[in-house]
């Protein structure tokens, strides 16, 4: 196993957590800024206002996401596990 493979594998599993993480980050962040712009707005300074939404929203996002994120993940692993005899010259 060369450092060349080793760097491929880690570039390929980082680049895999960014793609899984993002719809959620996103999803996140357009909620904490429209309830941000509606603190402003209203001059609401309650904490439990950006709370209690984005974890809603996020929990959501996880049910809708989930699967395919999961899949990737999966998809991941197995071809990690079925190349496993290449990694050993």
């Amino acid at each position: 196993m060369t450092i060349d493979v080793v760097a491929d594998i880690a570039r390929e599993a980082l680049f895999l957590i960014i793609k899984t993480a993002l719809p959620v980050l996103l999803v996140s962040m357009v909620i904490g800024l429209v309830i941000s712009i509606f603190q402003t707005v209203t001059s609401i300074q309650e904490q439990t206002l950006t709370f209690v939404p984005k974890i809603i929203c996020v929990f959501l996002s996880l049910i809708i996401f989930g699967h395919w994120m999961l899949n990737n993940i999966v998809e991941f692993m197995t071809t990690l596990w079925s190349n496993f005899s290449l990694y050993n010259r």
